[in-house]
């Protein structure tokens, strides 16, 4: 039977990803080459309904593969190990403080540090047309609140319009000397994309935007409340300021 436990060659695996997308219809065949590891987390998960339900008497009596089938089912638990060992970590992470993260010099800062206080995650940049009015206001709004349980977390990031092109030392001169910052500033990093650092793909699973899930410029915000859920997310335009009566509610400031 093609799904043995081997599935060696390519072509085997090739006519195993065919047979799977007609019997599990939530399976996509991707265009991509069918190599074995890369998909296996994806085939686990696809069809996992396979392993625990009974056929589908509506199906037609020629799919080749059965439910109960024990080579299916012994092909299939090596994979759900996979999918175990490599999205497991994934799922234990339901706040931002499950998060580490490095700081300007390289440090690692394990964000359960601010367990209790209520977060604004900010990806900010030096060269932006926004960067004054939302540092100027961020500080505003640190000044005020900090002393209450207010931590504002700046995310140095160069991809958009490549406006953070500087050092970590250089943003770190920036921001305490042009702009005044005394919120935290961490390690340049990625907001989008494959690269994007864990803690913002956290965010943005958490609270997509009205376009997608993508952050679409400098200076979006995350309001977190003193749990680590996210609570809210405001557009790059909409000034820190204006955020001020949802902080003020999170930190029960009447």
């Amino acid at each position: 039977m093609l799904c043995s436990a081997t599935a060696r060659n390519f072509s085997d695996r090739v006519n195993l990803l065919k047979i799977l997308s007609f019997a599990c219809p939530s399976f996509t065949l991707s265009s991509a080459h069918p190599t074995f590891p890369p998909l296996a987390a994806q085939l686990a998960s696809a069809c996992s309904p396979l392993l625990s339900k009974k056929p589908n008497n509506n199906r037609s009596s020629q799919s080749l593969i059965s439910c109960s089938d024990s080579s299916l089912k012994a092909f299939f638990s090596p994979l759900r190990s996979v999918t175990t060992m490599a999205s497991g970590s994934e799922k234990d992470q339901t706040s931002v403080h499950d998060f580490t993260v490095k700081d300007l010099k390289g440090n690692d800062v394990d964000l359960s540090i601010y367990k209790g206080k209520v977060l604004l995650i900010v990806n900010v940049a030096s060269k932006c047309g926004l960067t004054n009015s939302n540092y100027k206001e961020l500080n505003q709004l640190y000044e005020k609140y900090k002393d209450q349980g207010l931590e504002i977390l700046a995310f140095p990031c160069n991809q958009f319009g490549e406006e953070e092109p500087g050092s970590n030392e250089e943003i770190m001169e920036l921001a305490c000397t042009r702009f005044k910052a005394e919120f935290p500033i961490f390690d340049k990093v990625e907001v989008n994309g494959d690269n994007a650092t864990p803690v913002y793909k956290f965010l943005k699973s958490s609270k997509g935007g009205l376009f997608g899930d993508n952050i679409k410029w400098n200076f979006s915000k995350f309001l977190v409340d003193k749990e680590g859920h996210v609570v809210d997310r405001y557009a790059p335009t909409t000034s820190p300021l204006s955020i001020e009566k949802d902080i003020k509610k999170l930190l029960g400031i009447a």
